[in-house]
């Protein structure tokens, strides 16, 4: 449990999200006749309120004694905490793809995410334009697309919440300390924290195996029949042992011509469009006769060059999330006194 590495980046990942809803904001100044006369692009910074303001305030032994440039605006993570009103059930879980293998997640865990925003002027006029093209979008939240896990590809929308906004003026002083206007908007971001992505071979439930017990006994109890179901495949995926129709068969006909039936034997099962049947005789080289609609597929007319694929193992062993399925149901008795081991997936 703990100590398996795992580190999706989704705190990071939102960190980003948030600093981006903010990172394209201008203001403008206009002269007397109502001509915008500039257009200033407000930068935009990861940190705390107070560094700024300590550099407003103060002049560094940089290379240029330079101070810090008005308008601007900072941002910061300021908590984390849990949200039990999102909760979900802790031992459930989904599986998702990330296109080649079938991954298990646990259900995420819902965090909120505290943001500070601070929003630094001069003049009022500039602060009022910035508050101004922020505050219409929150309603009071913004939802943000985030792709929380990529590895399989779980994107979330993420609630982004207006608390609070407050005003200060930082002026104190003689006419030689700069003046410096705060907006301060707090926003709570709704996120969630996934733990590990686990591969998992047993995405796909390939094999179920049910012991019978006659016996009432639960510490001498032994199997005395035993039924396997495993699926198996009603199309087909590889493309191999391919043949083609040579006439055309109506939807009651039970004997089909292809090119060569060497391919097959009794009892293979064969696909043809969609339909899967089962092979039940070979009178020549070129005729099979066959028992149609097989694994409760539908009984259809078929036309000249048509596919005639043979279904084995091979496709079983491929078939895809959400894909269509038939099962090979066997059932055994036993008198062996014996039980199965699920740990050792043995008799014993």
């Amino acid at each position: 449990m703990l100590g398996t590495y795992f580190y999706h980046e989704i705190l990071r990942k939102t960190v980003i999200s948030f600093g981006t809803l903010f990172n394209d904001i201008h203001i403008r100044h206009k002269d007397n006749t109502g001509k915008s006369i500039s257009d200033m692009k407000v930068a935009l910074a990861y940190g705390p309120m107070q560094k700024f303001l300590a550099r407003i305030e103060q002049q560094p032994d940089l290379n240029r004694a330079t101070q810090i440039t008005l308008p601007r605006m900072s941002f910061e993570m300021t908590n984390i905490a849990y949200d039990a009103t999102r909760k979900s059930s802790i031992t459930q879980t989904f599986k998702a793809s990330d296109g080649t293998n079938l991954r298990k997640v646990f259900m995420p865990v819902p965090y909120n995410i505290g943001f500070e925003l601070n929003v630094l002027v001069k003049l009022n006029d500039d602060g009022l334009q910035i508050v101004e093209q922020i505050l219409p979008f929150f309603q009071p939240s913004f939802n943000l697309t985030v792709d929380l896990v990529s590895v399989i590809g779980e994107k979330r929308d993420i609630s982004v919440v207006l608390d609070n906004i407050s005003f200060q003026d930082d002026y104190e002083g003689d006419f030689a300390t700069r003046r410096a206007l705060i907006y301060t908007l707090s926003f709570t971001a709704k996120t969630y924290l996934f733990g590990p992505v686990a591969d998992t071979p047993e995405g796909l439930i390939k094999k179920v195996q049910l012991d019978y017990h006659t016996n009432m006994d639960r510490e001498n109890k032994r199997r005395e029949l035993r039924y396997v179901a495993t699926p198996k495949a009603v199309k087909d995926y590889d493309g191999a042992n391919t043949e083609v129709l040579t006439f055309n068969i109506s939807a009651t006909a039970v004997r089909i011509t292809v090119n060569d039936t060497s391919n097959f034997s009794v009892g293979d099962r064969i696909v043809i469009d969609s339909e899967v049947m089962q092979v039940k005789e070979k009178p020549d080289a070129t005729t099979l006769v066959v028992k149609r609609g097989f694994d409760r597929t539908l009984k259809v007319e078929h036309l000249e060059q048509a596919k005639v694929n043979k279904l084995t193992t091979a496709d079983d062993n491929l078939i895809d999330i959400g894909d269509d399925f038939g099962f090979s149901e066997s059932s055994s008795i036993f008198t062996d006194s014996l039980q199965f081991n699920p740990a050792t997936r043995t008799d014993s």
